[in-house]
């Protein structure tokens, strides 16, 4: 049976050199969702609460906004990949994340992925600048 191929073709404003904001930041987007999974699970290797975690990651340059971070905290949890405790800290309650040891089996898998991924972009990127 043929197959049919549709394009379709959008005219949006706010084009870079033929390049919408829009498709840029849909990409740019999905490619942080994952970074951002990667780098909660690499700075909960300590003990942290939601606000002191965000402010390192902040320092690491990897920026979160709460409304993105406290839903991937609990997604994680759900997961099996973090445990948490509520404490009382400086006369307020916080609720302190740490790796499980089931997240640290899959912080190792997904380091070693990431390595694998970085070092194959950076051959190709090499390449490409080299060939130019």
């Amino acid at each position: 049976m043929p197959h049919t191929l549709c394009v379709t073709h959008y005219a949006r404003r706010g084009r870079v050199s033929g390049v919408s904001d829009e498709l840029f930041e849909s990409l740019r987007l999905e490619l942080r969702r994952g970074s951002l999974s990667l780098a909660v699970l690499a700075r909960l290797r300590v003990e942290r609460y939601g606000y002191s975690l965000r402010t390192a990651l902040a320092g690491d340059g990897v920026e979160m906004e709460e409304s993105t971070l406290y839903p991937l905290l609990r997604r994680l949890e759900g997961q099996g990949l973090l445990t948490s405790e509520w404490r009382e800290e400086e006369k307020r309650r916080k609720r302190f994340y740490r790796l499980s040891p089931a997240g640290e089996v899959m912080l190792a898998r997904l380091l070693a992925e990431w390595r694998g991924i970085s070092a194959s972009l950076d051959r190709i990127f090499t390449e490409e600048e080299g060939a130019r």
